[in-house]
Parts: C-alpha cells; structure tokens; sequence
C-alpha cells in the first residue's frame, strides 16, 4: 500500500510537472530577437527580467572564437540581431559592413558608461558599438608559495618555479606577454622585435619548462599543480575572493586590456528589440548584477559606484592612470605580420 502510494504520489508530480512545463514553453511573446554571445557571459535572471518586462523572446547562441563569429556572421550562415565583439573584430566590422549604427535616442542607458571607456579608437564616437564588458591578462598567484611582490611578468621566467608555471596556449596572449616584457607593443609589427619576443619564450622553456593551456588554468592553481599563472581578470578576481592564499595582479610592464561591445547586425530583423536589449543590459542594475554574476569589471559607472568597496577600489580590477596607459587593445593585424606571429609561435611550440 505505501509503495502504491508513493507510486501514485509520484505520477501526480510528474503529471504537475509537465503540466508547468509546457505551460512555461507556451508562453507567449510578442517577439523575439537572436543574441550571438562569446559564451554564457551573462545572467539567467537578466534575460528573464527582459523577456518578461518587453515580450521579447531572446534565443541565446554562443561563439567560443572571435574569428568564428566573424567567419559566421559574415558569410550569413546565422541571422542574429545582436552580437557581442572583441575590441581587436570591431573595425573590421564596421568596415566591412556587417554592423549597423545606431539610434542612440533608443538607447540611453549609453549615457551611464564610464567616459574612459567611450569613444576608443575601435570605434570613435561609439557610433555602433555599446561596451559591455572589459579587463586585463595578468597573474595569479600562490602567495603561499611566492613571498616576494608581484609586479612584472618577469617573475614567469625565474627558475626557482620551474614546472609550477601555467602560459596560455594563444599566440597574440603568450608573445604579447614576451613583448611588453621586453618594453616593446603587444602589437608589434616589426619582425626583430617579434623574433626576440620568441627567443624570450623559448627561453623560458628552458628555465621553467612552462605547461600550456588556457582555461584549465583556473582548476590547476588552487589544486595545487601550478603557483603562477597567466589569467583573465575574471577568473583571477575569482579566484582571489574564493581562495585566500591567492591573488591577481596587473603586471606595471603593462598588458592587453580588452573591451567587449554590443552591436546590432546589419541584416538584423528586428530592431527594435535589439535596442531594448541592449539599453536594458546596460541599465545599472543589469550591469551590477551581471558583473557580480560573471566577475568581470563593468564600463558602467553607475553600477560601479554600487559594488562591494573590496571591488570598486581594487587597482586591479578598475586600474589607476599610471598602469591603464600602458596597457593596450590588440589591434587587428595585417595578414602578413599574423604570418610572422605564427612561424614564431610554431617554434615556440616545436621545442621541447
């Protein structure tokens, strides 16, 4: 009799369930909009507050590679509304027509941007581009392990941690790294420099025998297998407010600061809802709630002004003057300089 009951008990659950479910599936939306997004790099309960607030269905697709999305969105393979590009595609964008400008009377939420984040050389006068996200490479660290300061990739070459330092397996990252240690530009065209950037890293094979990854860096340090790490600000702002003996740093040689924007495709269908989308992420309370939600830094200065002080005061999330300006975006280099970055790098790779 009781395991009749539970039987029946479980029958009606799984009746209400469904029942709810497909109740939740049929609900109905006035529109919709197609969002192209580099990973799950935003909220569940900002999209549900906007689908709930306009009627807008917003159908998520995500993109792992930049030059993926371009390749995408260009060819026409995919019809979104909005996508989210890197600072390095966005001129090539805009040149290339695959993004429209916009009516920033629809958008005013714009005007709650932190200025030192508006009107870049990617897209001056942010014609069709609203930031939506930035931050740095830097390191991370045990400081269990390591006692000195940490203030320049130097520390990645020294031979006392050989085998406990983790390199990103990106060309433009790792030998940028290699160039702004050098004193050079992280978009150097110039191929001496490019070639000692590679001599430096193929050194650095030699001293400390560095492992190479990208995000499986994040697991390795706290596990123990690794004490230095190349990181996105993100992931070491994570790490650092999860793991005590760990901590994230900008390194003062400088190093990539990148910013992402949002933008409407050229061939968009509804524009509409494009612009309600991105004036409602850009609001302050979205932007609070999803640099909390994803730990990256946010470019409104609204939402900043309502962090944690730990957050909106930490030199390495939001960086003074002195290290910001030398800092750089990468640039979308000629064909012919990338040809010259991936001979090094398939060096750099081929020794052992």
């Amino acid at each position: 009799m009781k395991r009749l009951t539970k039987l029946l008990s479980l029958s009606i659950c799984i009746v209400m369930m469904s029942i709810f479910f497909v109740g939740c599936s049929n609900k109905n939306y006035s529109q919709e909009i197609n969002f192209f997004n580099y990973g799950e790099n935003i909220d569940d309960e900002t999209i549900k507050e906007f689908e709930n607030q306009y009627g807008i269905k917003v159908n998520m697709e995500t993109f792992d590679d930049m030059e993926a999305m371009y390749q995408k969105i260009s060819s026409g393979a995919g019809k979104y509304d909005v996508v989210l590009v890197s600072d390095a595609l966005m001129p090539r964008m805009i040149k290339n027509n695959l993004v429209q400008e916009l009516n920033k009377e629809n958008i005013p939420n714009i005007s709650q941007m932190d200025e030192q984040y508006l009107n870049l050389d990617i897209d001056p006068g942010n014609k069709y581009s609203v930031p939506y996200m930035f931050g740095t490479i830097g390191i991370v660290y045990n400081t269990d392990v390591i006692k000195e300061d940490v203030n320049s990739w130097d520390i990645l070459w020294d031979e006392k941690y050989k085998d406990k330092i983790f390199m990103f397996d990106t060309y433009r990252d790792t030998i940028g790294v290699a160039l702004k240690k050098l004193g050079y530009s992280l978009n150097s065209t110039n191929q001496k420099e490019i070639d000692e950037a590679k001599e430096l890293l193929l050194e650095q094979r030699k001293l400390v025998n560095p492992l190479y990854g990208v995000d499986n860096g994040t697991t390795m340090i706290p596990a123990g297998e690794t004490d230095i790490n190349m990181i996105w600000s993100g992931e070491g702002l994570n790490l650092q407010e999860e793991y005590p003996n760990l901590k994230y740093v900008v390194p003062e040689d400088g190093a990539n600061f990148w910013i992402d924007s949002l933008c409407i495709t050229a061939n968009a269908e509804n524009v509409d809802g494009a612009e309600k989308f991105i004036n409602f992420v850009s609001d302050k309370k979205s932007a609070l709630r999803i640099a909390d939600e994803i730990g990256y830094t946010t470019p409104n200065k609204e939402a900043r002004l309502e962090q944690p002080e730990e957050v909106r005061n930490n030199p390495n999330a939001y960086m003074p003057k002195e290290i910001m300006d030398r800092c750089e975006i990468y640039t979308d280099l000629p064909m012919d300089i990338k040809k010259i970055y991936d001979k090094a790098w398939i060096s750099i790779k081929a020794d052992k």
